[in-house]
Formats: structure tokens, C-alpha cells, sequence
């Protein structure tokens, strides 16, 4: 491990007030999903005894989130061997959580859009090390501090000025960030070690272009009829292109498949189970996305990809910049990433471009 600047064994701060509403403004959503932490398959080399201690992370936010944390929870599962490593997130990331290898066991937990959680159903001893990975602000510091961990982890903010953790900076990349955070607390962290195995089942359209036209916010959707221009040039050539889209995405996965005229077979929308959409991603011959989680899981698996990004720069969530299989495309300054219609930096990017960043590309990697 790397040296502390901290004392890592200092207890955790307790609060003047217990922190239940946003990380920026407003009230959360109230107690995760009764039912308590969720057990998942033994990671190889460890035990999974109940009288373990445990190290509890919070990360109770989306797919890309959680793919942008991996590097993290990984140095935590390197760094406390013998803990047995609790992820409080969305119940349906369970199974990612389990590819991982880095969590032993889901305790659910959510919020709406980036809100902290109001509760968390923890049972039974208190952590004895909480991480704050979910955000900056006195919120997701005290939801933690109220369990009363041995100790917590977690940047620095004017509002929790008992917690001598490191200073924020807003313009740094996701990966990067949680890892010094952890650096700083005195746990080792890779931000480049962010692979994913490859899945266990087959691919439901192996080889074949994936377009995702969908995003959280309408900010971040390129123009279904632009994803459907590069469609046409695709099907042209001669590749298979399918459309994915998340739950609450049919009606835009729709519209992109009529409009390039897929068959039925090769539209994927209502979102997916995990196991058949990371199989999808990772036996795909190329990604193109906007900035949001499939973006991500493309980079998890190795999978050539071009991400359409805007408002935000690829600076803070794009792939590694060092890496020929992933192609980031950015025109402008950044912008707001929860408005109402398609950035204009994102509206500068064309579909001719996209296809020559396609074009680009190296072929698919090799089966690991």
C-alpha cells in the first residue's frame, strides 16, 4: 500500500445532523428495498464467513457509474483481504457487481436521478470502514457516519469539516478520482484495471454493430434520425446492426429500428437481463453510444467503440485516452448534462464522422 498522508485508523466522524436529502438540494427517496444485503457467489481466494468485517461501499448510483468504479472497489478487495467487501447499489446491478470480483455481497439501495439515498437497511455490526464512492457533500458522508464505522473514507467538503479526507476537483476523470481517493487513505489503486470477463453465455448477435441511442438525460441523445443515417451506410456495406435501449427506451429504440429497417430479430429494447447485454456488448464488432453506461461496459470488455460525447467532455467520463479501440468524439465546451434537449456539442458531431471514427477502428479482440 501506498503511504497515508492521514491516519487511516481514525475513527469515524459523527454528525451534528443526519444527512437525508440530495447530495445538491432537495430531499431523497427514502429507505432502500427491505430484505437486507444480498449474498453473492464466493470470490475465488477468499472467505465468505459471517463473522468477517465488513467494508461497506456506497455507490447507489447507475450502470456507468458503477463500470467507472470498478478500479476502486477492486483496491478495496485487494487492500482488506480478509473483509468481506458490502456494495450498497441498485438491486439490478447485482450481476455486475458479481463480475467484478471485487463484492462479496449487495445491499440495495437507490435514489432518484444522482440522489443519496435516505437509509440504508444495514444489519448487524457496524462497518468497520465505510467508502464514500457515491458523491462529495455532507449527505452521502453522513448517511455512512450514522452507521458508525471504525472508519470512513471520503473527500473533504465545508460541510463536514470533521472528515479530513482529500480535496475534490471537479474536472478530474471518474476512474481517476475514486482511486486517489483511496490512494489517499493509504489503499493502492489501478484506475486502468477496469476489464470485465468475458460473459458465460453466447452473444444474441455476435459480430454485429450495436447502436444505443438512448442516455439519462436528453442532453446526451445524438439524433435518432443521425443514428439511423449511420445505420443506413452500415446495412449498406453489408454489416448487421442491431439498437438496444434501456426499459423506459422502446419508443426510441423503435423509431431507430424503423427508420433504418431492422428486423425484429435485431432490435434489443426493453432493457436487457445483464448476462444477455454484456454477452451482446462484448461479441459486438463495434459500439456507438452517447456517454452512457453501454459506453462503459464496451470499454469493460475490450470492445471497439465510438462514444458520442457531449455536454460532458470525454476528459471526465470518456474511455482511456491511450486506447485505439475506443474512439471519443467532442466538439465544444461543456455544457449541462440534465437539460432538456441534445447539447449543441453534441449536435456537432455528424454521421459521416461517426462512421469514419468507425472505420478507424482496429478489429474485435481476440477471445480471452
Amino acid at each position: 500500500m501506498a503511504a497515508s498522508p492521514r491516519t487511516p485508523g481514525r475513527p469515524a466522524p459523527r454528525p451534528t445532523a443526519p444527512g437525508r436529502d440530495r447530495e445538491a438540494g432537495g430531499p431523497g427517496s427514502g429507505r432502500s428495498p427491505a430484505g437486507g444485503a444480498r449474498r453473492l457467489p464466493k470470490t475465488p481466494g477468499t472467505a465468505t464467513g459471517g463473522r468477517r468485517p465488513r467494508v461497506l461501499v456506497l455507490r447507489a448510483l447507475g450502470l456507468g457509474d458503477l463500470l467507472a468504479g470498478i478500479p476502486a472497489l477492486r483496491a478495496l478487495r485487494r487492500g482488506f483481504p480478509g473483509h468481506e467487501v458490502v456494495l450498497a447499489a441498485p438491486a439490478e446491478l447485482e450481476p455486475l457487481a458479481a463480475a467484478t470480483g471485487a463484492v462479496d455481497r449487495l445491499l440495495p439501495a437507490s435514489a432518484p436521478g444522482r440522489a443519496v439515498p435516505g437509509g440504508l437497511d444495514w444489519t448487524g455490526p457496524a462497518p468497520e470502514v465505510a467508502v464514500d464512492l457515491h458523491g462529495n457533500g455532507p449527505p452521502s458522508h453522513r448517511l455512512l457516519a450514522d452507521l458508525g464505522p471504525g472508519r470512513l473514507f471520503a473527500f473533504a467538503h465545508p460541510g463536514t469539516p470533521e472528515i479530513e479526507g482529500p480535496p475534490w476537483y471537479a474536472e478530474e476523470h471518474e476512474r481517476d478520482r475514486w482511486c486517489r481517493l483511496l490512494r489517499w487513505y493509504g489503499v493502492d489503486a489501478d484506475p486502468t484495471d477496469l476489464r470485465l470477463p468475458r460473459p458465460p453465455g453466447p452473444s444474441p448477435a455476435p459480430g454485429a454493430v450495436v447502436l444505443h441511442p438512448g442516455a439519462g438525460s436528453p442532453a446526451r441523445r445524438w439524433p435518432v434520425d443521425r443514428f439511423a443515417a449511420v445505420a443506413g451506410t452500415l446495412l449498406a456495406r453489408g454489416h448487421r446492426v442491431v439498437v438496444t435501449g434501456g426499459a423506459d427506451e422502446g419508443d426510441l429504440v423503435a423509431t431507430l429500428a424503423k427508420r433504418a429497417g431492422l428486423p425484429d430479430t435485431d432490435v434489443f429494447g426493453g432493457g436487457l437481463p445483464h448476462d444477455r447485454f454484456s454477452a451482446l456488448v462484448a461479441g459486438a464488432r463495434a459500439v456507438v453510444s452517447g456517454d452512457t453506461g453501454i459506453a462503459h461496459l464496451a470499454v469493460a470488455h475490450g470492445t471497439p467503440s465510438v462514444t458520442l460525447c457531449g455536454p460532458v467532455p470525454p476528459s471526465r467520463w470518456g474511455p482511456p485516452p491511450d486506447e485505439p479501440r475506443h474512439r471519443a468524439l467532442w466538439h465544444g465546451t461543456e455544457g449541462d448534462p440534465h437539460g432538456r434537449r441534445p447539447d449543441p456539442a453534441l449536435l456537432r458531431i455528424t454521421p459521416e464522422e461517426v462512421v469514419d471514427a468507425l472505420d478507424a477502428l482496429p478489429g474485435p479482440p481476440p477471445p480471452r
